[in-house]
């Protein structure tokens, strides 16, 4: 499923991992890179319920997109990685 494409998103986000992470793509110093974020993230940082459905989990994603996609930015560019998994810790101010 493809969207249109700009800087950051390549394509929608997707549930993946039996529903513990949502997956999606972005650019970063010119290079793709697959990022994930955590469930327990979403759950602690932009308010997910521990029961959410997967329709859910997409749109709590998508709330928080922009705060998402510029921290898994950031990390990207650090590390310098082909994929990377944001976790709870990495929300924390």
């Amino acid at each position: 499923m493809r969207m249109a494409m700009n800087s950051t998103n390549l394509i929608e986000a997707i549930v993946v991992d039996g529903g513990l992470a949502v997956a999606f793509e972005l650019i970063a110093a010119g290079r793709i890179v697959k990022c994930s974020v955590s469930r327990e993230s979403l759950q602690d940082y932009f308010w997910l319920q521990s029961d959410a459905d997967e329709a859910r989990v997409l749109k709590i994603f998508n709330d928080g997109r922009h705060r998402i996609v510029a921290i898994a930015e950031r990390k990207a560019r650090r590390l310098a990685a082909a994929s990377i998994r944001l976790e709870a810790a990495d929300f924390q101010r």
